[in-house]
């Protein structure tokens, strides 16, 4: 099935390397425009420029986004609509990673994990619904973590955000419902990205022995998942949870 985006435009946070990029790449495989948003701002223009190379027209576009700013995602939806005329889908992709347990957490590291994890959800579905109900409806796509699911022995912040990210979803579900708006999370497990990889090794050999199927996952395998939640085809889908974890949460 191709074109399974077309005339669609997202706005992927977090979009410069990692899930966000593969999200993008895939997307304009499947017919859409991107915006990217992120603060690596080298990395961003980089794929946007290479997307551009791929089609026939200029399909990506890179905006600095520093997603616990209003003022940021309001200059990036107002950035997307003048572009390329509207918008159609967003993905909370943005996240940052903490590791540290209750006692070992300051408040200044808390703080910045809720901003950029939780707080920028919030912002971001706030900042695109106007624009989506011109469009009549759309698609919102938060990526939360299996960690928004379940417990651990340490990562205090990560989890608090995470699962903060699942309830707003559904209130938002239940918020945008009358306008179209479905808004669904993704929860990955440990997938093979830059935040990933700057896990200590002995702690990610640890994590990835209680994966029922004895690998990490590819960043291409959360981007299928979050392109079927942006796509018609999962139009009956709106509050619910896309988990991809190799069968961690299950085990």
């Amino acid at each position: 099935m191709a074109n399974r985006l077309a005339n669609k435009v997202a706005l992927i946070s977090g979009g410069a390397r990692g899930q966000g990029a593969a999200e993008a790449r895939l997307f304009v495989q499947e017919g859409a425009s991107v915006v990217l948003g992120d603060v690596l701002d080298k990395d961003g223009e980089r794929l946007a420029a290479q997307l551009n190379r791929v089609g026939a027209k200029e399909c990506a576009l890179y905006l600095h986004l520093d997603v616990s700013k209003a003022g940021d995602w309001e200059r990036a939806v107002a950035a997307t609509e003048r572009q390329f005329g509207g918008l159609d889908i967003l993905v909370n992709n943005a996240g940052i990673l903490s590791l540290a347990g209750i006692e070992q957490t300051s408040e200044d590291d808390w703080q910045r994990v809720i901003d950029i994890n939780q707080k920028g959800v919030w912002l971001g579905m706030k900042a695109v619904v106007a624009a989506m109900r011109k469009r009549s409806g759309g698609s919102i796509i938060n990526i939360s973590s299996i960690y928004g699911l379940i417990g651990s022995g340490g990562s205090a912040a990560y989890h608090a955000s995470k699962g903060a990210v699942r309830l707003l979803t559904k209130t938002a579900a239940l918020e945008f419902a009358g306008d179209n708006i479905r808004v669904n999370s993704v929860h990955p497990g440990i997938i093979t990205t830059p935040m990933v990889e700057g896990i200590d090794r002995e702690l990610r050999a640890g994590i990835l022995s209680l994966v029922p199927v004895r690998r990490e996952g590819r960043p291409e395998e959360i981007a299928y998942g979050v392109l079927f939640l942006a796509s018609e085809e999962s139009s009956y889908m709106t509050g619910s949870e896309l988990v991809i974890d190799g069968g961690y949460t299950v085990a």
